[in-house]
Formats: C-alpha cells, structure tokens, sequence
C-alpha cells in the first residue's frame, strides 16, 4: 500500500465525545499530509450520521452498551457480553493486520473495552509500528482512576506497550503528572498538547452549516444526550418560571437522549416560541460561532468549542458516573474561562433563569489566552510527522490554496 496510515481506536459504547474528537484529529491530519490515509474503529451506533473527509474513513464493530451497574451488554445483537467483545476483538486484531498502520492511535481506553485492544498493540507493537495513547484532560476523579486502572491492570501495560502518551490538555488545568502518582513511572511518554481547535465547516461543503436562526440565541447542548435530561428539564423551567427571559434558546437535544424525554421536552418547546429544539446535528461550529453564550454540561468536545469560539458560557457538570465533568468545570472557573453552576436537589428555575440572564455578560477570556491553550493539532501534526512521512501541507499554504480553487 502506498503512502502513510494511522489507525485510530475509539470504543465509543455511548455518547459522541470520543468519536468527535477521533475525527477532529483525524480530519486535521489528512489537510496536513497528503498522502496520508486514516481508518477509525469505533463501536459509535451513529457514526455513519457524520460526514468525513476524503483519505478518512471508518470501521464499526457491534455495539455496547453501560447498564446502571457498570456492566456492558450488547446494543443490537442477542448474545453474551463475552461474545460481543470477542468479536469485535477479533475485527480490531485483522483490521490492524491488513491495514498495517505505521501508527496506531488509542482513545482514552488504554487496553480498549475489557481489553479488547490489547491483541492488536501487540502485533502492531511486534512490527514497528508506533503506538499512541490519547487522553482527554481529566479522566475522572484521580483516586478513582487509580482504583480502576490497578484493577484493570492498566499501569504495566502503559510502559509496555505505548510509545506516547499524549494529554489533549495543559497542566494548568489538570496535571494528571502530580495528581495521578502512579503515572510518574512513564512520565518520560506523556505528552501534552494543548486543546483541539475547532472552526467552522468548509463552506459548500460536506460540512455545510445547518440553518441557524436569525434572531440572538442561547445555544443548550448536553454532547450525545444520554445524560442530559435533567440539564434540559432545568432549562426549560427557567424559560416556564421567567416569561420576561429576554433570549431565545435552541436547545441540541442530543441523539441518545431517552424517546420519552424528547417526546415530552418537543411538547413544552412547542408551547414557548422563545425555543427551538434540533434532535441531532452533526456539525454544530455555526451554532456556536452566532451563539450569545452556551450553556452546557462540560464535556471535553463542547469546552474544546467554548474555548474555540470565544463564548460566554454557563456549565452544569454532572458528577455521576464520573467527576470529570466537575472537575474539568471548576478549575475552568478558577481560570476565568467558565462560569459554573452546580445543581442541587431542587433546581431552583429563578436560579437558571437569573444565570441565563446574565450569561451574555460573562467575560470571556482573552483571544492571547485562548490562542495558547488551543494548541492540540498543531501539537500533534508535530508528534506525528516522524511516523505519517507524507508531504506536508502547511495551514497557510492550505488557505492559499482553497482560495485560489475558489
């Protein structure tokens, strides 16, 4: 095979945060290098919902699914946990095989989904072939990673079988260095690059922006949805409580959330034309560059676009499964960049509404300060070049170019 090829493995049992910035990256790196291909795995049920660029194309192994104990089942099919994860195992281990990457990125989950990873670093490791492990700022509460990697047996394998380990953060924010003691024994690995940049799509293309309105917005996402009724049930209230709320509101509902709360959510938007509601959008930056602020729950993808866009924003943290969320929140605060609003038993619709109110005044950080912390695909095209040896197109003479085809 001709040219260069990165690998990339997402297990993406639920929501789009891993997916989303598998294919930043991924995206990114094929306007960089020429002659660069990229397949993603991914277990996303909706991957097939997003548009990719041309050298950029995915493999999906059945879906998983978290139940509220912890444990995984199938999403689709009617077999055993065992079974599922030995079968994607199994297109994880040939997909590497024949498609002989020269790197092969690994998403957050360092042995993959119940290790379903591991055979495919070996054999790639085996042949040369560079092996990353990419992890968002803040993985969780650090005790609590600690705990579940010692019993996933994670730590050993860290050394063993990865190169790299790149932080798409800045120790700023969350030193997992001085914060997650056993990660000192491959500190010589780690990396950290900075956040991802994101902009607007290519106009006319693929990309296309979906219709944003006219009139001055709130924008009110919870990423994949799964988890953000109680943010959306809030939001509303505040609109039910304060008639005199001055902003509108499109509120991104997210593809996973439950079809009983969409259905009842759709019907408490319809009575207030105040609000708007869209299902799922796969390309959200127009949404966020005409936004008067975001109100979000603080996952990393949607503080990646707060940072990008230069938006006022108001985040709700959740604190359950994990603390990532509150964490990432809070130390954003402390920043300057966020302004955080924690949820109580009550959620108390005045409190929403009055943070709403006075959301569009939040300042913003500075464009200087945004521009150093949004360093992660300039970092990683660096990291990369060694490995993906294609020819390199560099962000000016790339701008030059689309002008010039125009």
């Amino acid at each position: 095979m001709s040219g260069s090829r990165l690998l990339i493995y997402s297990h993406d049992s639920f929501g789009l945060g891993h997916l989303r910035r598998c294919r930043a990256i991924a995206h990114d790196l094929v306007d960089r290098f020429r002659s660069l291909s990229v397949l993603i795995l991914s277990g996303s049920p909706i991957i097939g919902s997003f548009d990719f660029k041309n050298r950029v194309d995915f493999v999906r192994v059945p879906g998983v699914i978290k139940l509220r104990n912890g444990e995984y089942t199938s999403l689709k099919l009617d077999v055993d946990i065992d079974t599922t994860i030995a079968i994607r195992s199994s297109i994880i281990q040939h997909t590497a095989e024949i498609f002989d990457p020269h790197m092969f990125l690994v998403d957050k989950e360092p042995l993959g989904l119940r290790g379903e990873v591991k055979p495919a670093l070996e054999l790639l490791r085996a042949r040369g072939t560079r092996c990353v492990l990419g992890l968002r700022d803040v993985m969780d509460e650090p005790k609590s990673l600690v705990e579940e990697w010692e019993r996933k047996g994670v730590f050993p394998e860290l050394d063993r079988l990865f190169d790299e380990i790149w932080v798409y953060g800045l120790p700023e924010l969350f030193d997992p260095l001085a914060e997650i003691p056993p990660l000192k024994t491959v500190a010589h690995k780690i990396r950290f690059t900075g956040y991802l940049r994101r902009g607007l799509p290519e106009e006319g293309g693929a990309d296309a922006a979906p219709l944003v309105p006219a009139e001055p917005f709130l924008l009110v996402t919870t990423g994949g949805g799964g988890d953000g009724g109680e943010l959306i049930d809030w939001v509303l209230k505040a609109y039910e409580a304060d008639p005199e709320l001055p902003y509108a509101a499109v509120i991104l509902f997210g593809p996973f959330l439950p079809a009983d709360q969409r259905s009842q959510f759709q019907e408490r938007v319809a009575r207030d034309p105040r609000l708007r509601a869209i299902t799922f959008e796969a390309r959200v930056e127009p949404l966020f560059e005409r936004a008067l602020g975001v109100v979000a729950m603080g996952g990393y993808n949607t503080f990646c676009e707060i940072l990008s866009f230069g938006k006022p924003a108001l985040v709700v943290p959740r604190t359950e499964p994990r603390r990532e969320q509150y964490i990432r929140a809070e130390r954003a605060q402390a920043l300057g960049l966020v302004r955080m609003l924690t949820a109580d038993a009550q959620r108390d619709p005045l409190r929403m509404a009055a943070a709403l109110r006075a959301l569009p005044h939040v300042p913003v950080a500075p464009e200087a300060v945004r521009a150093r912390m949004l360093t992660g695909l300039d970092r990683i095209a660096e990291l990369t070049a060694p490995w993906l040896d294609g020819v390199r197109i560099q962000p000016p003479l790339r701008r030059r170019l689309v002008r010039a085809l125009a």
